[in-house]
């Protein structure tokens, strides 16, 4: 027997980043629209995004809702880690009249979007084919730097919940180590996500300065970025070089520990933006330096995500999925549990 659970369209679905908090509406099985890009600085809390966005859509009843976020979901109260919004998840479904209301890690979704991206929204950069069967990770600089993966099991996969992207940064070379130094000096504990992440940009580059005795200039992430796509500033083409090297490294390390021949999938906001220079940055080339493991390495894939949207359809299969386990679940009978005469 059904739960009786609500078939009621659309969905609500979020994608809630360190910046930025992308909503959609899924209005039937697959079908997402109503895509809007809200600034999280822009609103004291998650509560008022969601209205906000709900007054943009014009959305009628919603009854479900999931969502991705850049932060550890280890029970019901939600601290994040890169922004000021804290919220409790049955507060929040009780506030907005939800029945359902799933929050998973947002590169926990992302994962699960994987098998349903199109090839048009991929791009290869080096290596193989994808060996069908095998895990596959997933890594992306945004934020925060964003760690997950999909492991095989008859009938499908399950995705990785974890934060890797606090695992500790371990340099590759003496430039590196130099880098590593000088993040230790100001932060103590030095992660990957300190160096690989929109901060970590700046970090880089302040570093290489100190390192070559000039005074670094007061960049942010998009200067940097940007002088350093142009040519402008050589210690800023040297820092994307170095981040471009840092990422291969630490997206190699992924692919040995889950042996990825699945292939390694590159997430989040910065990467993207860097289309042109990073196809020809040392990332390929520190991917595969591995030593003895370096011929492994070379035949494993690594796919650039491209999509505009991508983890969306990944927390729309997490919802739907969700609510096939509650309709398949046994309604409750009034008499369940009592003792018998």
């Amino acid at each position: 027997m059904s739960t009786g659970l609500p078939e009621q369209w659309p969905r609500l679905l979020a994608d809630i980043g360190g910046s930025n908090a992308r909503f959609a509406l899924e209005t039937a099985p697959g079908v997402i629209e109503d895509i809007e890009v809200l600034p999280c600085a822009g609103y004291p809390t998650l509560l008022d995004a969601i209205r906000a966005y709900l007054d943009l859509a014009g959305a009628r009843a919603v009854a479900h809702a999931a969502f991705g976020i850049a932060n550890p979901v280890l029970g019901d109260w939600v601290q994040m880690t890169n922004h000021h919004w804290a919220f409790s998840i049955e507060a929040t479904r009780q506030a907005l009249g939800l029945t359902t209301l799933r929050v998973i890690n947002d590169f926990t979704a992302l994962a699960l979007a994987l098998p349903h991206l199109p090839t048009s929204e991929l791009l290869q950069i080096g290596g193989g084919e994808a060996e069908a069967g095998a895990p596959l990770a997933l890594i992306g600089p945004g934020t925060g730097l964003g760690v997950s993966a999909l492991i095989p099991y008859p009938g499908g996969y399950a995705p990785l919940s974890g934060e890797g992207g606090h695992v500790g940064f371990a340099p590759f070379d003496e430039r590196e180590a130099d880098i590593w130094r000088h993040a230790m000096r100001r932060f103590g504990h030095v992660s990957a996500e300190r160096l690989l992440s929109g901060s970590g940009i700046p970090l880089i580059y302040q570093a290489l300065c100190e390192r070559a005795g000039e005074t670094a200039a007061e960049l942010d992430p998009a200067e940097v970025t940007a002088r350093g796509l142009s040519g402008a500033c050589p210690r800023c083409r040297e820092t994307l070089e170095v981040f471009c090297g840092m990422l291969g490294g630490a997206a190699a390390n992924l692919a040995l520990n889950l042996g990825a021949r699945g292939g390694v999938y590159l997430g989040g906001g910065i990467v993207p933006r860097l289309r042109g220079f990073f196809e020809q940055s040392p990332f390929r080339r520190r991917f595969e330096d591995k030593g003895r493991m370096s011929g492994y390495l070379a035949a494993i894939p690594v796919y650039l995500i491209v999509s505009s949207y991508p983890a969306l359809p990944g927390v729309a299969a997490h919802l739907a999925a969700e609510l096939a386990s509650a309709r398949a679940r046994p309604r409750a009978h009034p008499d369940d549990g009592a003792a018998g005469e």
